[in-house]
Formats: C-alpha cells, sequence, structure tokens
C-alpha cells in the first residue's frame, strides 16, 4: 500500500502525520462579556481562547461545523448552532438571519482566507475580530518523503509549509480538503479534493487512489 502523509498531528490508523507547521497561542484581554455571539471556524480558536479566557463558556458558539462544535462541548462551551458546509463563507451566508442586532466576535487565527466578517459587514451585521493564534512553519523536519506517497493538505497553511520544507516531485498524489486548501496548491500539480471538508474523507479518498 501507498504511504499516506497527513500535514498535520490528529493521529489515524495507517497513516503518518508530517506535522509541517505548529499553532501558537496569542493572549488576548479582550471582555467577551459584551457579546451574544462567538463565531469558531475552527478547533484550534476553542483551544487558544480556552487557553486564556473564561468568559467565553457562558457565551452561545456559532460553529462552522461538527467536528468544531464538537471541541467546544468538550472545552465546556454552549453551541448555539453547526454550520453544515464547512466553508467560511457558506458558513457567514448561513449566519446572516441568526446573527441579527446580534453584538458579535469572530475568534480567529493571524491570517485567516475566507471572506466571512466582509460578507457578514455588507449584510448590516457589525462583527469584532479576536486573533488567538498563528501558525508557525515547522523548520525542524527530518522526514524523507518516500516516492509513490500521497499527501493529504489540510489547510493553504500546511500548503504553504509542505513547500517551506519539501521539493515536490511527480511520483507523488495530492488531496486537499476542500476548494479554498485547493488553490494554494501549485498550478502544475495535479490533485484530487475530498468530497467532504473532513480529514476522514481524505483519507478514504487516499485509500482508494491508483498510481
Amino acid at each position: 500500500m501507498n504511504k499516506i502523509y497527513l500535514l498535520n498531528n490528529q493521529k489515524y490508523e495507517g497513516v503518518e502525520n508530517l506535522e509541517v507547521f505548529k499553532i501558537e497561542y496569542i493572549e488576548n484581554k479582550l471582555d467577551l462579556s459584551k457579546y451574544d455571539a462567538l463565531l469558531i471556524t475552527s478547533k484550534n480558536a476553542v483551544y487558544s481562547l480556552d487557553s486564556f479566557n473564561e468568559q467565553w463558556k457562558s457565551i452561545p458558539c456559532f460553529a462552522i461545523a461538527p467536528k468544531t462544535a464538537k471541541v467546544i462541548g468538550k472545552c465546556g462551551g454552549k453551541v448555539e448552532f453547526i454550520g453544515s458546509s464547512g466553508h467560511g463563507n457558506d458558513f457567514a451566508k448561513e449566519l446572516i438571519e441568526k446573527l441579527k442586532n446580534k453584538k458579535v466576535v469572530y475568534i480567529r487565527a493571524k491570517s485567516v482566507v475566507s471572506n466571512l466578517v466582509q460578507i457578514l459587514n455588507d449584510n448590516n451585521i457589525d462583527v469584532d475580530e479576536l486573533i488567538t493564534y498563528k501558525t508557525v512553519c515547522n523548520d525542524k523536519i527530518t522526514t524523507e518523503i518516500e516516492n509513490n506517497s500521497i499527501i493529504i493538505f489540510t489547510s493553504p497553511s500546511s500548503v504553504n509549509c509542505f513547500f517551506e520544507n519539501f521539493t515536490w516531485n511527480n511520483s507523488l498524489k495530492a488531496i486537499a480538503i476542500g476548494k479554498t486548501t485547493a488553490k494554494y496548491i501549485p498550478k502544475e500539480i495535479k490533485y484530487e479534493i475530498s468530497s467532504k471538508t473532513s480529514i476522514e474523507e481524505c483519507i478514504k479518498l487516499a485509500k482508494m487512489v491508483t498510481f
């Protein structure tokens, strides 16, 4: 069987982790008690916020997907709504009617790729932003990737950090977790996109790839 590399630290049977980036938390003293809703689009937003602020647990959370909602619940937060698309821009459109007349804050990374805030602002929803973490490329990777392997890209950051560490060769196959991530893969590289924005679906697809 061809080796499958997953570019994060989540463990799955038959898959090798290649941690091309790491998460650094950014502490922020913003008073969250004035907000009616928290927008959360990743588990890292939950973990980073939880590391320095307890207020968030009493405020309704609007989660982009079930996996994110599960982490919110696990950490003691209140899930008010779960998005169905898994994409930031589509999530924003799902929220428009639900956030009318609410004071909202988006818990996010230092760098984001969606237009979530812009879409909400365009629909008269005032959204503050709270940066609680950033992605940093890992420059201490010693792994040598085997030829004829499958690389699962899980975010734009995973693409950028992979190519800071490795040179692509044509024996490799690429899988992207979604359309946004796929846009960051160099144009000369052929890839497949998972039918759902989940790592499990990416792995299923990887196991079906033929060389």
